[in-house]
């Protein structure tokens, strides 16, 4: 394993004169090659983010849950004042408080705008609810709610966190399939380079077999060249890919999804095994493609 490696990188010179090191495969190998691992560091960065995403997600939301209490003015208080109460004696609550209107204000500040009249309107009243990870009984507790305190409502956001988790999986799912499908496109783009270098040169190997050359050691000259110019077209796009999602907009906890699609941690060491990727995918494309096109030029 480590000779052929060392093949590779080493090579023959003789060997290496039937290979046309520029011209338009090598533009072809290069050009692809680095484009996809450009792509390739996207679709990566696309599937961590959601991942992170999910994750924040199924943890903040499945811990949190929200009790709307819809009272008339002078009845408010009092209903407040006994939620907190059933929730201090409900097994599996962490803690509880009421929302001010203030910070509800905030909450619809950006759809509603910052001069919302909320003494004016029927907002209902929230209350905070922080469980342990083991949960509370949800159903025990909207029936005492019915019973003591008619207009407060338990939400505990299942309806709407559900979705949201199963769409950042598949968006996670899905970045992973871009990968495979830049690593497919890329493999078919050199195989087409390497047909049409190979044909190119026909002349050259009808020659060099005339004088005893075997069409291994032919074959190895061709996956050499290729497989290197895919690795250092692959390795300058990696690096472009590297500066534009460093340059993308930080996570903010305000800022919302897209402000957090860059790498994170040791999450930016990932990228770097792209372009050993793209190598060998071009060494096996590279290889099925040389021994193909050699049998037909028997």
């Amino acid at each position: 394993m480590i000779a052929e490696a060392s093949a590779l990188l080493i090579g023959d010179p003789q060997a290496d004169r039937m290979v046309p090191p520029t011209g338009f495969t090598a533009r072809l190998t290069g050009f692809a090659a680095g484009a996809m691992a450009f792509l390739a560091v996207f679709a990566l960065a696309l599937s961590l983010a959601t991942g992170r995403l999910a994750e924040r997600w199924s943890d903040e939301l499945g811990r949190a849950s929200t009790i709307r209490i819809s009272a008339p003015a002078e009845e408010r208080a009092a209903q407040v004042e006994a939620v907190l109460r059933i929730l201090e004696a409900t097994p599996g609550v962490v803690s509880s408080r009421a929302i001010p209107m203030e910070e509800a204000a905030k909450l619809l500040e950006p759809w509603f705008g910052p001069d919302l009249p909320l003494d004016t309107l029927p907002v209902p009243q929230l209350v905070e609810v922080v469980e342990e990870k083991s949960g509370f009984d949800a159903q025990g507790l909207r029936l005492r709610l019915s019973a003591e305190v008619p207009g407060a409502v338990l939400d505990d956001h299942t309806r709407w966190r559900a979705p949201l988790v199963q769409a950042a999986g598949r968006l996670r799912f899905l970045g992973v399939l871009s990968i495979l499908l830049i690593a497919a496109t890329t493999a078919a783009m050199i195989t087409l380079a390497a047909q049409a270098a190979l044909a190119a040169n026909a002349q050259v190997i009808a020659v060099l077999r005339l004088v005893g050359a075997q069409d291994s050691y032919i074959a190895k000259a061709f996956v050499r060249r290729f497989t290197l110019r895919a690795l250092s077209g692959a390795a300058v796009g990696v690096l472009l890919g590297m500066l534009a999602v460093w340059m993308l907009p930080q996570a903010q906890e305000d800022g919302g999804f897209l402000t957090g699609l860059g790498l994170q941690g040791w999450h930016w060491l990932l990228p770097l095994f792209i372009p050993l990727l793209g190598a060998a995918v071009a060494f096996v494309a590279t290889s099925a493609a040389a021994r193909r096109t050699l049998r037909e030029l028997t």
